[in-house]
């Protein structure tokens, strides 16, 4: 017999996990309009441009929907839940993909960076260019809790919601990701 679990939108209203009687694709294309601006948001703000967060949340529904397929393929376990907080996290395998990727842009640092011509949004751009370099050096859990704490303002309870933790974890969690960046945060930058 498989395991009870909450629906798409966290009630209980008899979704039953049982290989033979849940169909995970089904319920994957059910949730999809509510989860895409949820997904698609978690994107965009970490991503330079659209094209990229458009791209990577594509790939994340067709990475769930691969993985749903092969849960209704296999009776042998149940499938998880499918809800947004799944596709979020699948979204943060993807988008730590998509920085392993681009990690090779940062191994050399820069010997010197250009004067600036006066204006603030260089220093601005300087710094978000950093700021990701840093971040692209964090172990995954700590790139996560950051983005989801500082780039998504999401409360310690939402974040610790988001990556299946508990409050105090977390918070524990964003401590040590915060030394982790500081550590790697070249002297003299913004803090």
């Amino acid at each position: 017999m498989g395991r009870r679990s909450s629906g798409p939108n966290g009630d209980d209203e008899g979704v039953s996990n049982e290989a033979e009687g849940y169909d995970a694709p089904r319920a994957l294309l059910t949730l999809y309009d509510e989860a895409l601006p949820s997904v698609y948001g978690y994107f965009v703000r970490r991503c330079a441009d659209r094209a990229t967060a458009e791209d990577l949340t594509s790939d994340t529904f067709l990475a769930a929907m691969d993985a749903a397929r092969k849960w209704s393929a296999r009776s042998d376990e149940a499938p998880p839940p499918i809800t947004v907080p799944w596709l979020i996290g699948v979204a943060r395998h993807k988008l730590a993909d998509h920085y392993r990727r681009r990690h090779d842009r940062f191994t050399d640092p820069v010997a010197e960076l250009p004067e600036p011509d006066g204006e603030d949004r260089w220093d601005a751009e300087v710094d978000r260019i950093v700021a990701e370099s840093v971040l692209a050096r964090l172990p995954e859990h700590h790139r996560t809790v950051l983005a989801l704490r500082y780039m998504d303002d999401r409360s310690v309870p939402e974040c610790a919601e988001l990556i299946g933790r508990t409050v105090h974890a977390t918070e524990a969690l964003l401590v040590r990701a915060r030394r982790a960046f500081k550590k790697h945060y070249p002297e003299g930058g913004a803090r």
